[in-house]
């Protein structure tokens, strides 16, 4: 039988720009009386990241575009945010705002080549008032970082991924995906593969990153601060990875 166990990582301190994450996590994890074993993975919110690397917009120093006030007189948004939005996207996919929403929405490619709303700008648990997190410069090099310096403090080869919570075309609520990775695979194709009844996979290729990362919303809650998670007995291979590989290209976009 195959058994898999996940486990939020406990009493995670509030992290300030330049705290050393990497001794913090590690930190963490002993002090949880917890260690890393080969092939272990280890999810995190990014917001520890962002807040650790600084990532975090004063409104107060935010001065709107005229483009930006549209934006804001149209969807009854703070143009300050709107125009945090504007700068950290590549263009705005589509804007609405439905009779009932107080406050309407932004669907944007993020200069990363995410689509998600608001290009992952956000106010919850941001640390203080007026203020707005932003995803890492590069979530992969955060992410790198973080697993060779767990790697070797704990003498072991395990995989980490940098999560954020994106909406899904078509349907409700929120789930986390994969916005930064370092040696998980982003998907695991299946194509070449047989099926239970012998039959030729041919398209089949599960998103294993994105999996990890809406696995971990199960033992994590925005008001919990456990924002890591330690997975344990997953099936998977090392290797050079990137999030930027769950995109798809734009030349398969059939809704653009």
């Amino acid at each position: 039988m195959h058994t898999l166990s996940l486990h939020a990582i406990p009493n995670i301190p509030e992290i300030k720009p330049g705290d050393d994450l990497a001794i913090i996590l590690g930190d963490a994890i002993e002090a949880a009386s917890l260690s890393l074993q080969d092939g272990d993975v280890l999810t995190s919110a990014h917001k520890i990241f962002s807040k650790a690397e600084g990532r975090i917009v004063n409104l107060a120093e935010v001065t709107p575009s005229e483009e930006a006030q549209g934006y804001a007189d149209e969807l009854n948004k703070d143009p300050r945010k709107v125009e945090v939005i504007l700068q950290e996207s590549t263009r705005v996919v589509r804007h609405f705002k439905r009779p009932t929403q107080n406050e309407g929405t932004m669907i944007c490619e993020h200069r990363l080549g995410f689509i998600s709303a608001n290009a992952a700008v956000d106010e919850s648990n941001s640390g203080a008032d007026e203020t707005l997190i932003l995803l890492p410069e590069d979530p992969d090099a955060s992410a790198a970082r973080m697993q060779e310096a767990l790697s070797k403090r704990f003498n072991a080869q395990i995989g980490f991924a940098i999560t954020d919570t994106f909406g899904r075309p078509w349907r409700l609520g929120q789930v986390n995906v994969a916005v930064g990775l370092a040696g998980v695979p982003a998907t695991i194709k299946e194509q070449g593969n047989s099926d239970a009844h012998g039959r030729l996979l041919s398209v089949t290729e599960p998103a294993f990153a994105d999996e990890l990362a809406a696995a971990s919303g199960l033992v994590i809650s925005k008001a919990g601060q456990t924002p890591v998670v330690l997975f344990r007995g997953l099936n998977w291979s090392f290797e050079a990875s990137s999030a930027q590989n769950l995109i798809r290209s734009k030349k398969e976009d059939m809704f653009r």
